[in-house]
């Protein structure tokens, strides 16, 4: 079982950044893909970014392509997300999920992953 806790949400004006901490208990995360989802009010849920437990592969939506970058560090068990350049549609509850992966497939479908944060709330308004 892995429990995952979102920090580092809040309030930003256009153009600023925030970065957001997922931290992980239960399990280290080797072996598991991370990923960052977001859902604005009266939208469905939307993939971020994810990135595989080595590393080296991530990806991301388009929306969010430039702008924010996603890490993680597996000897501490969290992965960030970056964000910069905020813009007023970038609000939303952002949530960390997980899932067992050891491929080199990314996944950026909500139903590929098992393991889910509380969320943190995102607002990006003048």
């Amino acid at each position: 079982q892995v429990h995952l806790v979102e920090s580092g949400g809040g309030f930003v004006q256009p153009g600023g950044s925030l970065k957001l901490s997922c931290a992980a208990s239960g399990r280290t995360l080797n072996a598991l893909s991370m990923a960052w989802f977001r859902q604005a009010p009266g939208k469905e849920r939307e993939f971020v970014a994810t990135i595989q437990w080595r590393g080296d592969t991530t990806a991301y939506a388009i929306s969010v392509l430039g702008r924010f970058t996603i890490s993680r560090d597996n000897t501490k068990n969290t992965c960030d997300l970056q964000m910069n350049s905020l813009k007023p549609e970038d609000t939303a509850v952002y949530t960390c999920a997980a899932v067992a992966n050891n491929s080199t497939n990314t996944y950026n479908r909500a139903d590929q992953y098992n393991y889910w944060g509380q969320g943190t709330q995102v607002t990006v308004s003048s």
